[in-house]
């Protein structure tokens, strides 16, 4: 249980690393919390600083979420479900990050890395569906709903290992990552949403 308790805390700090954050800040000198969307994410790093600084940064968010799953899978084999915790964990630390201020973004790319480690045909389906989404419609926010809806199922015929409590946990994160669009859903149905493509001035409210 400590051995358990030790690869979920390192998991979450590794999530929590604040990669649009320090890459603003460092690149710009400007604080993401206080432009454009306000968002710690990489769609909100692209509409400000544009892609130059949001590919890496969505790699690397992505790169959060496998490593630990991948890791932990290695070294602790005895231990099934621990892997997909340790993922969720890493998502956890990039929306809520200890190291500014429990604020982060909304976790689809951390949460991608942590399906290409446990389940990639299922992540080549919900990319698949996410950009011709965004495609036809101009809307990433819609295309990662409408993607994270379609995972347990993409998991389910897909990926032998998703069943049971494993398919469990991957519902709660697809319903979790759905619920930190919310404010997005919002907007959408009042057709005040941002298309992907636009970029915004620094400074720019939500």
């Amino acid at each position: 249980m400590t051995s358990a308790a030790a690869w979920l805390a390192l998991s979450y700090l590794l999530g929590a690393i604040p990669t649009s954050y320090l890459v603003a800040r460092v690149g710009k000198g400007i604080d993401l919390r206080e432009h454009g969307s306000r968002n710690l994410g990489a769609t909100n790093l692209y509409r400000l600083l544009g892609w130059k600084y949001a590919v890496p940064v969505g790699l690397f968010d992505a790169a959060k979420g496998a490593i630990p799953v991948w890791l932990v899978g290695s070294r602790v084999p005895e231990m099934s479900l621990l892997p997909l915790f340790c993922g969720v964990a890493a998502v956890v630390g990039h929306v809520f990050s200890v190291f500014v201020g429990f604020k982060g973004g909304k976790g689809v790319a951390t949460a991608s890395g942590v399906v290409l480690a446990l389940a990639p045909w299922a992540l080549l389906a919900v990319l698949a569906v996410w950009a011709a989404v965004v495609w036809l419609t101009g809307y990433v926010s819609l295309g990662s709903v409408l993607s994270a809806a379609l995972f347990p199922v993409a998991a389910y015929f897909l990926d032998q290992g998703s069943r049971g409590p494993v398919l469990a946990v991957e519902i709660a994160l697809a319903t979790f990552i759905i619920w930190k669009h919310r404010a997005n859903l919002r907007r959408l149905a009042a057709g005040t949403e941002n298309r992907f493509g636009r970029r915004e001035p620094a400074g720019r409210a939500p």
